[in-house]
């Protein structure tokens, strides 16, 4: 029972802490494009042979 006592604000702490860091990415513009990694993927480049 002892141990329900420590791990249970240990699971909230990390879980407030992830919710916390997950509003930070957002504030940042972590998640503004979302769609431009998935296209950059599929444009072919050419790579300058010098």
């Amino acid at each position: 029972m002892s141990g329900l006592l420590i791990l249970i604000p240990v699971a909230l702490g990390l879980g407030l802490l992830g919710l916390l860091t997950f509003f930070w990415a957002m504030r940042r513009g972590q998640f503004e494009d979302l769609d431009g990694a998935a296209h950059r993927i599929l444009i072919d480049e050419e790579e300058d042979e010098t």
